[in-house]
């Protein structure tokens, strides 16, 4: 049996075109996941730092609560109260301590 050397050379050509076309695709997958890799750690930075303002309002309203600055039965104190509350709100949105900080193994 004999092989035909234009065949050959046409599967050659063939699977060299293939393997080029796929290594274009993975370089551009590649480049697209180290992209959305950025921008997650940008994301996990930023709410970090949300958390980290939501903490110290909540720590600055509770020291000042303490000193009973404010009472309830003027305009002031209810405004204070009203803020309390919102913090309370905001509170529920914090975030563990870990957030962001595991790496993930390969």
């Amino acid at each position: 049996m004999t092989i035909n050397p234009l065949l050959f050379s046409g599967i050659i050509v063939f699977l060299v075109a293939f393997i080029i076309i796929l290594l274009y695709i993975i370089n551009n997958l590649l480049k697209k996941a180290e992209l959305y890799e950025d921008i997650i750690e940008d994301q996990t930075k930023y709410l970090q730092n949300l958390s980290s303002l939501v903490e110290e309002s909540d720590q600055y309203l509770k020291k000042l609560d303490e000193r009973g600055v404010f009472q309830s039965d003027d305009e002031i104190g209810t405004f204070f109260n009203s803020i309390k509350t919102v913090q309370n709100e905001l509170n529920k949105f914090k975030l563990p301590s870990t957030y962001g900080k595991e790496e993930i193994q390969s």
